[in-house]
């Protein structure tokens, strides 16, 4: 049984534009683009937490709020995972019942 309608959304392009990057691919492409960037995001704001502690920013609440942030790039990488796992699956399973 094939739906019409999911198989047009599956290969539909998403034009547009990302930061600073036009896209011309899939939406699940861009979807993967957005994680991406999110966990760069991520990753820069860790840095620079970091970068302040080693310059003697090392008080307790900064220490907190750096395991906070890693936490946080820890739920993002596994959210995205999960997230670009589950629907690349479920496009495969998709294709295979066309």
């Amino acid at each position: 049984m094939s739906n019409p309608l999911l198989n047009t959304l599956a290969a539909s392009p998403a034009t547009g534009t990302t930061g600073s990057k036009t896209t011309g691919g899939s939406w699940f492409e861009a979807m993967a683009d957005a994680w991406g960037q999110a966990l760069d995001k991520q990753a820069n704001d860790i840095e620079t937490k970091s970068a302040a502690m080693n310059a003697g920013g090392d008080k307790p609440a900064d220490v907190t709020e750096l395991t906070a942030m890693s936490l946080k790039m820890s739920f993002l990488a596994s959210s995205s995972h999960t997230a670009v796992s589950t629907v690349g699956s479920a496009l495969e399973t998709m294709a295979r019942k066309q």
